[in-house]
């Protein structure tokens, strides 16, 4: 998927920021000047069952034990960068877009993100990132809203 086309063909607004490669959110949430709050790092997770795409602000950590209890998972883990690059093949290596839906993936949704009015993440390399209303990224991918994570200094 081109996230581009994709925003395009539904007809939504974003801004597209081109900025120097960057492999971490909190990193690129530095290189777009934003805090990490509003920028949504993208993880895929791997359940005994399937694979689940978690969406968390960049400050936090993903608090696995309780997305495993949410999903009555007796295994959850993070995926392989090599299982994530098989599944999103149309990104460069690395690169995790939090549109699970277009990849057959449930997505969830750390609460804290639903707080902001604009979201910034990752787009198809790891040097663009996408700025978009948090609305419309609610509306286009229908995600499960829940506590998901904690600030990492917690």
């Amino acid at each position: 998927m081109d996230i581009q086309e994709f925003l395009n063909k539904q007809k939504i607004e974003y801004e597209m920021i081109y900025h120097k490669p960057t492999y971490d959110s909190q990193r690129l949430a530095q290189a777009v000047a934003e805090t990490g709050y509003h920028v949504a790092k993208t993880v895929l997770l791997k359940s005994d069952a399937d694979y689940i795409l978690a969406v968390v602000p960049a400050t936090n950590t993903i608090d696995l034990a309780d997305v495993g209890v949410m999903f009555r998972s007796n295994v959850l883990v993070l995926a392989t960068e090599e299982e994530a690059d098989e599944l999103f093949p149309d990104c460069e290596a690395g690169v995790i877009p939090p549109f699970g839906s277009q990849y057959g993936l449930t997505t969830l949704l750390d609460e804290a993100l639903s707080e902001v009015d604009e979201i910034v993440f990752e787009g198809n390399t790891h040097d663009e990132a996408v700025r978009m209303n948090y609305a419309d990224y609610f509306e286009l991918e229908k995600p499960v809203v829940t506590r998901l994570s904690h600030p990492e200094n917690d």
